[in-house]
């Protein structure tokens, strides 16, 4: 039975940090089974936003619900993919380990994983073509491997709502191809996937809805209907000359980059 409430809300959302605000009065409701790209320019405050929603900062004031209720007892329902350069790839554990940090949230203290939860992981060291690598320290991985791993320690979460910093950020084609392909399968099979993106190019052929963002809401709809030159123009403002182009351009398949990212 689906849930009738949205799987997320932001209500009114105020986070700051030292006294700056970073987002302003946030405000919107969140659709089932899509995948969703926040973009805006450099310092808008989209990965805050995601953080803040989680509840790994602090917000002056709003609230969230995930399927209409607090974050703190649907928890379990939220899986979390961060970006890559914020993570400590020195310390030491492999492969198989990290990945199967995911199924923590599923045990209780001091329980171990137990055989569903280890297949659980094989599977999804395969589903992101990483079983061969699964005694490698993740310190001797590449960059779309690293990537690759935390994708599948989000995947044995088996959570209902997928939030992701940049996940396509540094990757080679194939680790970019592989990670679209997961999102894709991730929505057939019901889940919502929120990804923090700075593509502009790859923005409409990649997802469903888009948000954009500049420390307030400028605008959250369906693709076809939000990701417009006025919209481009309100989010972005001088940081792009060439936003009248950026729609022609992307049909074309020509190559545009936001000028630098979160």
């Amino acid at each position: 039975m689906k849930d009738q409430n949205p799987p997320v809300e932001v209500h009114d959302l105020t986070v700051s940090y030292q006294k700056k605000p970073v987002l302003w009065d946030v405000d919107f409701s969140i659709p089932e089974s899509k995948l969703i790209a926040v973009v805006g320019p450099n310092g808008a405050g989209k990965s805050t936003l995601i953080k803040a929603i989680m509840g790994l900062l602090p917000s002056v004031s709003g609230h969230v619900l995930i399927y209409g209720k607090p974050l703190d007892v649907q928890r379990k329902r939220i899986a979390y993919v961060p970006q890559r350069e914020t993570v400590d790839w020195d310390f030491p554990i492999n492969v198989r380990e990290l990945v199967t940090m995911g199924r923590y949230a599923h045990l209780k203290i001091f329980q171990r994983p137990s055989s569903d939860d280890k297949e659980r992981v094989e599977r999804a060291l395969e589903e992101v073509g990483m079983s061969a690598y699964a005694e490698r320290q993740i310190s001797q991985l590449s960059g779309g491997q690293q990537q690759r791993v935390f994708l599948a320690r989000a995947l044995v979460q088996d959570a209902d709502i997928y939030f992701m910093d940049e996940p396509f950020a540094g990757v080679d084609a194939a680790t970019e191809s592989a990670i679209l392909d997961l999102l894709r399968d991730l929505r057939l099979k019901g889940k919502t996937v929120i990804v923090v993106h700075h593509d502009l190019q790859t923005v409409s052929d990649y997802f469903d809805w888009v948000m954009l963002l500049n420390l307030r809401l400028v605008a959250f709809g369906p693709m076809e209907t939000t990701f417009t030159k006025e919209n481009l123009q309100k989010a972005y403002g001088g940081q792009l000359n060439i936003l009248s182009q950026v729609l022609e351009l992307t049909r074309k398949k020509e190559f545009i980059r936001e000028p630098g990212h979160e």
